[in-house]
């Protein structure tokens, strides 16, 4: 894809999200009340229809979620006030945006639609070692990322030494040295990861080095981490991690960048910093919990997950509620993390536990079982704001990955967005990979 594609699809996608931004833009927990209703009475009445297990099933599920409400939402815009509504409504086919799943310039004869690579048995067997102690779902992702950091699949992929940014244990890096045949440096804080990490290598003998250092620390100008020829490497690293990377392989000249951003809240400042020229001039906004938005789609949630997760939010809302009597305030007033064996205690447990958290005073003679149901019935509205912001997360998250694309375009890369695997394997699958441009 051009240049001028990626920023075409940039301002559409901006314009969509400042024009819908009442539908998304807002904080589930701290509504009495759908707060659009007004403006949008076809899609309030749409979400009202739906029973709590259908939009549990429609939650996991972007294409079917988008399918359910579109309608309602279409008329709805017909009928409002909003400019150039033909135009916001050809927009719509945004919000089930996908990219494309090969990555750049695949070689014919051996490319991997899929993002898997046929082992012979003596290399499944060998690779079966290789991944002892990986979850399946992890080690999925990271045979599909390899392939297509490997040159072996894809022709404009220069072979070059590897960094393997915020490293973990070095799973990727490892099988990247063993599959290339290439130096890896894995960069890594935790000294604990690091030494395991180097201790599998040797056992493999594979030409894998560790640096354990802090990527946000100031780099010495003597000792720099990126290099011009140097093929930068990052899956699912986090946030301001990821962003770290990008700013310092940019200014590096780093020639390869293949990264697979996650965890986009996880920043430093309370709103998203822009990097592109054009996301800079963007009149959005985005605060640490929009940035949530993306991450809020599981594909592996279990019926007990779930059950315990509704029971939380229930318990929450209904001491939330309690909380603005007692104080006589009504704002929402958070409630630090609980562990899980407390769920299994009663909400009279529970509501003593966050009063002790917030230093509150609970009356003797409350009627506590009002509150229990109070929460019951806020936790059926908060399921229907947060479903209909769901329309958006994928949307949003396309938002952020183009400001990273048009970024490095700004830098003198030539830049694919793909999807290095399903989203069944994981919702957080985009690949932003990048060339540099040697004129």
């Amino acid at each position: 894809m051009s240049a001028i594609d990626y920023q075409h699809t940039f301002n559409e996608v901006d314009s969509l999200l400042n024009a819908l931004k009442p539908l998304w833009q807002l904080v589930a927990f701290e509504c009495n009340h759908l707060p659009w209703q007004q403006e949008y009475p076809h899609l309030a009445q749409k979400v009202w229809q739906l029973d709590d297990t259908e939009i549990d099933i429609l939650d996991m599920d972007q294409q079917q979620l988008v399918e359910m409400l579109l309608p309602s939402l279409i008329s709805d815009i017909k009928q409002s006030k909003l400019p150039q509504v033909d135009e916001l409504i050809s927009q719509l086919s945004l919000l089930v945006i996908t990219s494309p799943t090969s990555a750049i310039d695949p070689i014919n004869s051996q490319s991997l639609p899929s993002g898997e690579q046929p082992h012979s048995k003596g290399q499944n067997n060998d690779l079966a070692h290789f991944s002892a102690h990986i979850k399946g779902r992890k080690w999925q992702q990271i045979i599909m990322f390899a392939n297509q950091v490997d040159p072996q699949h894809h022709s404009k992929l220069p072979r070059l030494p590897i960094l393997e940014w915020c490293a973990g244990k070095g799973h990727l890096g490892r099988l990247v040295a063993k599959q290339q045949h290439i130096e890896v440096t894995s960069l890594e804080w935790q000294a604990s990861l690091c030494r395991q990490g180097q201790f599998i290598a040797k056992q493999w003998q594979l030409p894998q080095t560790f640096i354990c250092a802090d990527a946000f620390a100031p780099i010495d100008p003597s000792k720099p981490l990126l290099l011009i020829d140097q093929h930068a490497i990052a899956l699912h690293a986090c946030g301001d991690l990821h962003i770290r990377l990008l700013k310092l392989a940019a200014s590096a000249g780093t020639r390869v960048i293949s990264i697979s951003p996650c965890c986009y809240h996880l920043i430093e400042h309370s709103h998203y910093q822009p990097l592109s020229a054009l996301a800079k001039v963007s009149e959005l906004r985005l605060s640490r919990h929009n940035l949530q938005l993306p991450s809020q789609q599981s594909v592996i949630a279990s019926t007990k997950q779930q059950v315990s997760r509704h029971q939380e939010v229930a318990w929450r809302l209904g001491f939330d509620s309690l909380q603005r009597d007692i104080r006589g305030i009504d704002a929402y007033l958070p409630v630090p993390t609980i562990k899980q064996s407390q769920l299994s205690g009663s909400f009279s447990d529970f509501c003593q536990w966050a009063a002790n958290q917030k230093k509150l005073l609970l009356p003797n003679a409350i009627n506590l079982s009002h509150y229990f149901h109070l929460g019951i019935e806020r936790q059926r509205l908060t399921k229907r704001i947060a479903l209909v912001a769901h329309l958006f997360r994928r949307t949003i998250e396309h938002w952020l990955l183009l400001d990273r694309v048009c970024f490095l375009q700004e830098q003198g890369y030539q830049v694919a967005l793909t999807e290095f695997c399903a989203n069944s394997v994981t919702p957080r699958n985009a690949l932003i990979q990048a060339i540099k441009i040697i004129e």
